[in-house]
Order: structure tokens, then sequence, then C-alpha cells
């Protein structure tokens, strides 16, 4: 394809979006999961028959999990204040993505994910809003909250609550950013412990990235980030008390005390992670020329990254991945997440910890290692559904490890579960759209 034929096929996505919501006016819906046989079994399911279930989780909380779908609920829960590269576009329009976020928990990890806008941007409000949801749900997705917020929300949220709290623009980009990695760095047979990186942009997503970075054994010393303003060194000033997470990266990264932009960051660095202002252009070819032999180039903002791939190609990299699904090498969080919260859901546990996401990102780096790593594939696609239950699994079984999980089960107990629960949302989509009950799109 020529630069005109990419930029169309780029631009077509946002065009046939804005065709297909209208027409199904959403993307996900309740349906039941137990039998009517006749208008009796109500009895069974509400009044009078449901007081007996009611008695027993009132004797012990527990028994929720045990006569309901709490273990397989999840909440979606976003403020709106920071949408995909949008901004700060509100709760309604937040609600495509939520919605959007519901089918992929669904169709991918066979999770019953609900939306939930929230109209309040005070960070206490919302943190108590989803402390109550607690009952009802076996773990919560945070999404598209903006930072610094979204940090105090999650920290204290993980502090606080008994379920599983995530927020998908933190730790899930940083899951599937460090398998990209693991895979990347084998293409070019360069060491995690000895690759210098720089890291574009500084919010929630790279903090996050970083976080798991450290956590996985790249030293702080060889990470260099930059933030709108330049290069965070011990030198600025201008670092406001509420950016707490920014200066105790200031303390522990960029050995060397490097000043300046993106091209000081980039220059002689053997990985870029950009996770920051949307392209083209954020990021120059001639700053990627001026990396390392063998680049890596992670260009992941949304809707366009921060360099269109071709050019990072042209400018030398040798392996270059983007947040866009429509590129080879997609940082696609749907990698992560959905197989994530399958994993905790299926061994009921209490919350979601570094080491499980790294364990998530080694399996998941695994599944597309074993397929045969090539610069254009460093990371499975959505379609490669086996992918699922074994990450899945994996988080579940660092769960169990950690003593973080009510429930214990085999290894192959919990593959056996999550491969069962996937396959049935995947296969009652299909029946759906194969009977006309979801019917297909119109002929364009």
């Amino acid at each position: 394809m020529n630069k005109d034929e990419l930029l169309a096929k780029a631009q077509k996505p946002a065009q046939d979006a804005m065709i297909l919501h209208p027409f199904y006016q959403g993307k996900v819906e309740v349906t039941l999961k137990c039998v009517v046989r006749d208008y009796h079994d109500f009895a069974i399911w509400y009044t009078p028959g449901v007081a007996a279930p009611c008695r027993a989780i009132a004797d012990n909380k527990e028994e929720v999990y045990k006569h309901t779908n709490k273990a397989n609920f999840v909440a979606v829960v976003s403020d709106g204040t920071r949408v995909l590269g949008l901004g700060d576009i509100g709760p309604e329009a937040s609600m495509p993505v939520m919605e959007g976020k519901a089918l992929l928990f669904k169709y991918l990890g066979g999770v019953d994910a609900f939306p939930i806008c929230v109209d309040t941007k005070d960070p206490d409000k919302l943190i108590e809003f989803v402390k109550m949801l607690q009952p009802s749900f076996g773990g919560v997705n945070l999404e598209d909250i903006a930072n610094p917020k979204c940090f105090y929300v999650l920290d204290r949220l993980r502090e606080e609550c008994h379920i599983p709290i995530f927020h998908d623009d933190q730790q899930g980009t940083a899951c599937v950013t460090l398998a990209g990695l693991i895979n990347a760095l084998k293409i070019v047979n360069k060491d995690m412990k000895t690759v210098q990186i720089a890291m574009i942009g500084v919010g929630a997503a790279n903090v996050a990235t970083v976080r798991l970075l450290l956590a996985a054994g790249v030293p702080s010393e060889n990470i260099v980030m930059c933030d709108s303003t330049g290069i965070l060194h011990k030198g600025r000033t201008d670092i406001k008390e509420t950016h707490q997470y920014k200066l105790k990266i200031i303390e522990i990264t960029n050995k060397d005390q490097k000043k300046g932009g993106i091209a000081e960051a980039m220059e002689g660095a053997d990985v870029v992670i950009a996770l920051s202002k949307p392209g083209p252009d954020t990021i120059k070819k001639e700053w990627v020329e001026n990396m390392a032999k063998d680049a890596i180039v992670f260009a992941c903002a949304n809707p366009i990254p921060e360099i269109w791939p071709w050019e990072a190609k042209e400018a030398g990299a040798a392996v270059v991945s983007t947040g866009r699904s429509d590129f080879p090498n997609q940082v696609n969080n749907s990698l992560g997440f959905p197989a994530i919260f399958r994993g905790v859901l299926d061994v009921h546990a209490s919350t979601i910890t570094d080491p499980m996401c790294i364990a998530a990102a080694e399996e998941l780096a695994a599944c597309a290692a074993e397929k045969g790593l090539n610069p254009e594939e460093i990371l499975p696609t959505m379609d490669n559904w086996e992918v699922f239950p074994r990450v899945a699994t994996a988080t579940a079984m660092q769960a169990i490890k950690e003593g973080v999980a009510r429930r214990e089960l085999s290894r192959d107990e919990i593959y056996k579960i999550a491969t069962e629960k996937i396959k049935r949302a995947q296969d009652q989509t299909r029946l759906l759209q194969e009977n006309g009950i979801v019917p297909m799109p119109p002929v364009e």
C-alpha cells in the first residue's frame, strides 16, 4: 500500500462507526442464563423461592458467589475526563467507549461487564461510588479517568476494596506493553536489563508501564521519561506537589541527568515507548534515526500514533508497534484485561497485583513466541482466542501463589473453566447472528 492508501485505511473505522453505532443503538444488552421452562419457574427465580438463597447469603456473605452471578459481573466505571485521545468529553460521550469495553469483556473473556458512566469529577465521590458497588460486582475496571486523579483513585480503591480494582489505562496498557517489549527485545537480541529506554508521556499509561518495567527487572537508571515540558530531571522546578508520581520518577530515573525534550530523550535509546500526544509528527523521523541500531519504537497514542509506523521503519526502526488494530503489532489492551479478569474472577481474587500483571504479560509473550516471532508479529491478535484462557490461567495461578485468591483450583481446572466460559460467550454471539436475533449490518 502507498501512503495515501494507508491513510485511507486508518480513517475507515471511524467512518464505519458513524454508520453502525446508530444502526444497533448500543453494543451490549442483558440476556438470561437460566431456563424459563414455563411461568412457574418465576417462583424459583423470584418470589417466593428466591428467599432461600437470600437467607443463605445473609448467614454467610461468601455464599453470594455460589447463588448469584457476582463472580462474573464487572463494572466498567468512568467519569469521562480523559476519553481515548479526545480529553474531557463528559460521561455521556464516554458511553460508546465503555459499551465497547463491555463487548470485549464478554466476547474475549466471557465476562458480564456493565458500562457505568458517572456524573462527577470529584475523585473522593468517585471512590465512594465504586466502594458502594462491591456487593454486586466481582471486580471493577476503571476507565478514561484524567491524571493525576487516576493515580489517587486507583491507589485508594486498591487499598480499601475487597474486590479487584483495575485501571486498564494504567495496568492493562502496562501489561501488554511489557509483553510486546519482551518479544521485541528477542527479535533484536537485546537484554531488558541493559537497554536504554526513552518513555514519552508521563500520563496514566506510562507511569504504570514504568512501574511494571521496574518490577520486571529493568534498572531504573536506564530509563529517561519526558512529559509535555521536557525530560524529567532533578533540575526541574515546575513539578507540582500534586504530581507526586513525577517527583518519585525523577529520584530514580535518568542516571546521566539528560535535559531537553523528546529528541534528546530518544538520542541513543534502544527503545522508545510513547504514550503521549496523538500524532503524526509528535515524534519525528530524524529522532528515530538518532536512536541506537535496531531500535524499537512503540508509538501508541490514539487515535493517531506519535509517528506513522512506515515513517519509523524508513528511519531505521527494527520493530514498530502502535495502539491501532489496522497496523501490525498493536499494543492492544484487549489482549490483557478480559483474560486478567477472567482469571481473577474464577478464583474470587481480592486484588490484582503487579506480579499478576507480569505473569499475564509473560504468558501473552509466550503465546506469540510459540507461533514464531518476526518484526511484524510480536504479539498475538484478538482472533487467537486460545490466548485468553492461557493468560487467565497464568493470572489466576499467580493470585493463588500470592494468597489473594478465595478459591484454590488446579491449573487444569482454571484453564477448563476459562475455556468453557469464553467459548460459551462466542458461541452465543454466533448463534444470535445466525438466527437473525442480532441483525447483520446494512450493506454499504
